[in-house]
């Protein structure tokens, strides 16, 4: 067994960003913002609703597909609103807790709207349901892969 190379001083030592670093490391990359994830699954789900009404057309479906996509975006924007903007001014381990708390709230209200489905939605279809919360689901995704590209400067 081969021993580890030992870690030198500079590899280990962590250096804090000055305040202008910081600036220029948020300027070339952007947040997504999470109101953008929630109005993008909002949108999916309104597009999901209407063509799988128009077709299949019946109306049934439309709506199982756009309840599926609410089922995700109702409760994600619920989490949202719940962490707020204050979770950079909490500790670490409040954070955290914070987030953990908002997310089993959302899984609890998706799990719920779920289980109301069939009482909320007349002639349920499941499949277009699970087609809709899937697709809903995936703007998570698509978020990720059109992020707000770093802005450079030209001179």
């Amino acid at each position: 067994m081969r021993p580890l190379p030992e870690d030198t001083e500079e590899e280990s030592r962590v250096v804090p960003l000055t305040a202008e670093e910081a600036k220029q490391l948020r300027e070339r990359h952007p947040p997504v913002s999470p109101w953008r994830v929630v109005a993008g699954q909002a949108a999916v789900g309104l597009l999901a609703a209407v063509a799988a009404w128009g077709l299949t057309g019946r109306q049934n479906v439309g709506w199982s597909a756009g309840y599926g996509a609410l089922a995700v975006a109702l409760p994600a924007a619920i989490f949202v609103r719940g962490l707020g903007g204050r979770v950079s001014s909490l500790r670490a381990g409040s954070a955290v807790a914070r987030f953990l708390l908002w997310e089993m709230v959302k899984i609890a209200l998706t799990l719920a709207m779920l289980m109301a489905a069939p009482r909320l939605v007349p002639e349920l279809s499941w499949p277009a349901l699970l087609v809709g919360l899937v697709l809903a689901m995936k703007v998570y995704w698509v978020a990720l892969a059109y992020t707000p590209r770093a802005k450079t400067k030209r001179d």
